[in-house]
């Protein structure tokens, strides 16, 4: 039996073929269109799944995983994206299960389950996992259990609010950690400093090579992040934190900025906070989408 792990991103899609038997996984990744509406989109992930799931096999896919940043209502409907607005009230159950009809697809938030497959990587039942890329991510488990559950939403990690007088998010709100310290985010106020577009690689360089603006950029990323991590530890008290997602896995140092500005705000009577880059790196969301492909569903304990 195989199964696909397909993680969307907001600029790229991952997707992992893991077939039966023992077989070698085979993996890749692709750019959304650019300009693309919801159908060239779709069209680009079913001709990349193909193309991956041409090696020879005898095993075909019965089961897909797949990792979603969007918010959908209760019937499997986009309620929004900012991403990709363009995928507002797209029905993307019945889109997908129409890509595999002889496949199961199972949908579920990919911060979730990134949470849930850091948990199971790092042997921790108690875990907040936060995801830094061109968006803000990121999950709770406590007890091997994902909270606060399917039926009740996800774990919104990017939009806890850190500075109500901050910029104005996709969302609508003003300050939350995902409008100061996404990607995204970084990059415009990079780009604000200098004058002109500045691209990862360049903020990367910038960063290592200790250039003012570049650790002040940073630096307010960390920061806002560090504000939200300590706020979920206030109110849940993991016994571990981890920090992934493509942003902060490229940018060495990054998640050590993070831990730095964390102990800055711990009180010392207050949970102790255990942070560390995620196990699984940029990957989080895809391992996730794998596990919930194989089974059991993402609300069960992690081994």
């Amino acid at each position: 039996m195989s199964v696909l792990g397909i993680d969307l991103g907001g600029t790229k899609v991952a997707i992992r073929l893991e077939p039966g038997a023992g077989a070698e996984a085979a993996q890749s990744v692709f750019r959304w269109p650019a300009g693309g509406g919801p159908a060239a989109d779709l069209t680009a992930l079913a001709a990349a799944v193909e193309a991956l799931c041409r090696a020879p096999s005898d095993d075909p896919v019965t089961a897909v995983g797949v990792a979603v940043p969007a918010t959908l209502d209760a019937s499997g409907s986009v309620r929004g994206w900012p991403n990709r607005p363009s995928w507002q009230g797209l029905d993307l159950v019945r889109e997908l299960t129409g890509l595999w009809p002889e496949a199961e697809v199972r949908l579920a938030d990919d911060g979730d389950l990134a949470a849930l497959a850091e948990a199971g990587a790092a042997g921790c039942p108690d875990l907040v996992h936060v995801g830094v890329g061109t968006g803000i991510g990121g999950g709770i488990v406590l007890g091997g259990v994902i909270h606060p559950g399917t039926e009740r939403g996800s774990c919104e990690v990017g939009h806890v609010i850190v500075d109500r007088a901050g910029e104005r998010c996709d969302c609508g709100r003003h300050g939350c950690v995902q409008s100061v310290a996404s990607g995204r985010a970084v990059l415009r106020r990079a780009a604000r400093r200098r004058g002109h577009d500045v691209g990862f690689d360049a903020l990367r360089e910038a960063w290592q090579g200790a250039e003012p603006w570049a650790l002040e950029t940073v630096g307010e990323s960390a920061a806002a992040l560090a504000a939200a991590v300590v706020s979920l530890c206030e109110l849940v008290h993991p016994r571990l934190v981890t920090i992934g997602g493509g942003f902060a896995a490229g940018l060495p140092g990054y998640v050590e900025e993070v831990a730095h500005r964390v102990r800055q705000l711990e009180r010392p009577e207050g949970p102790e906070i255990h942070l560390r880059p995620a196990a699984l790196g940029a990957l989080s969301s895809l391992d996730g989408a794998v596990l919930l492909a194989r089974g059991p569903a993402p609300s069960a304990r992690c081994g």
